[in-house]
């Protein structure tokens, strides 16, 4: 499955981005004037390979869970149970994620990819709860967020100690996001947005971030939930520790997955991989989903054609990242929470950027003198 997504990923449509070039220099206004709008509506055009680009409605939301070994190692002061017990908010529809959800009329999918805790054993009710071995067909329902059941183990080894996966549930990941991906897109979403919950995830995505764009541990980790200063050093000190232990090869993403990388993590790189080779945009949202999206750019560089950076992540390391991969977030609000949050509030100014090439009038239409 992953090689026929890698196969299946081309670079942006020319032809379709000069029409959208040229479109915007007959829209009436001053060429220019929507600044990095014009610039990502061209990007989309390329993507769809059309002018006008589909547009970006409706949305869905693909929240990733999964636990980390690392969490022993004292990098998080939240307990791990606590991811479990989000999985529930979120499907009760109490939290964060699912308020802005609601307000962009987005559906939310939340994904055991490796919950430590069963998920039975806690407060988690039950909308629609599927099987991804044998998946019902999705329905995009905004007022009704579904569970999604795929663990491909109870959450990662200590990262610090040993490999957190093998190469096999590395890719059993990758490939739960590239049929996440599918089957959004199958159930009728023209744009995926990332999302994930993982008590400790920051570590191994700092991790991940430092292994693919080669800078120092200190560069790529951040506070997480808000460390104290003590706590903070010890990550780092984890991080580089870690990064000399494994060695990982950027050159060999699953193989960086499988050493430092987490569960949901290599599930967003799948969805990534499965929406670019669906040609579909996926607005990515904090520190964690561009950690993944690293790990999707070195499997398949013209993914990066698919990617939309929703917002700049608090997190030091997702400004790394972000210049890494060559992508200019929509809005920077400070925001850390994860979850999808920052992508949805950044979801009405991609809808608004595709938008202006399907609605406003050239100056030959509307009877507008040129300059």
């Amino acid at each position: 499955m992953l090689e026929t997504t890698i196969a299946a990923i081309r670079p942006a449509d020319e032809t379709a981005m000069a029409a959208a070039r040229e479109l915007h220099g007959r829209l009436t206004k001053p060429a220019g004037s929507l600044g990095a709008l014009e610039d990502l509506s061209v990007r989309l055009a390329g993507l769809a390979g059309a002018c006008p680009p589909p547009l970006p409605e409706p949305a869905a939301v693909a929240i990733f869970a999964g636990d980390h070994g690392v969490h022993a190692q004292g990098v998080s002061p939240w307990p791990q149970e606590v991811t479990a017990q989000m999985i529930g908010n979120f499907l009760a529809g109490g939290a964060v994620v699912n308020a802005f959800a609601r307000q962009a009329g987005a559906s939310v999918t939340v994904v055991d990819v490796g919950v430590a805790t069963p998920l039975s054993a806690g407060p988690v009710p039950h909308p629609t709860v599927l099987d991804a071995a044998a998946p019902a067909p999705a329905v995009l329902d905004p007022a009704v967020p579904r569970l999604v059941v795929a663990s491909v183990r109870r959450g990662t080894r200590d990262l610090a100690v040993t490999a957190a996966l093998t190469r096999d549930e590395a890719l059993a990941a990758v490939q739960t996001g590239i049929r996440i991906a599918d089957e959004l897109i199958d159930a009728g979403a023209r744009i995926l947005l990332t999302g994930d919950m993982g008590i400790g995830n920051t570590t191994p995505a700092a991790a991940l971030i430092a292994a693919f764009t080669g800078v120092d541990a200190l560069d790529a980790t951040g506070r997480g939930t808000g460390v104290d200063d003590p706590t903070y050093a010890h990550k780092v000190g984890v991080v580089r520790a870690a990064l000399a232990r494994h060695a990982p090869d950027p050159t060999d993403p699953l193989g960086v997955l499988a050493a430092v990388g987490g569960l949901e993590h290599a599930a967003l790189a799948g969805l990534i991989l499965g929406a670019a080779a669906r040609r579909t945009p996926v607005l990515l949202d904090g520190v964690i989903a561009v950690s993944a999206a690293l790990a999707a750019a070195a499997f398949a560089p013209d993914a990066v054609g698919a990617m939309v950076a929703g917002h700049r992540s608090a997190e030091p390391g997702a400004t790394v990242a972000l210049r890494h991969l060559g992508l200019e977030p929509l809005v920077d609000l400070g925001l850390r929470l994860g979850e999808g949050t920052g992508a949805l509030l950044a979801l009405p100014v991609v809808t608004g950027a595709v938008r202006v090439l399907h609605e406003v009038a050239t100056f030959d239409s509307a009877g507008v003198a040129e300059k």
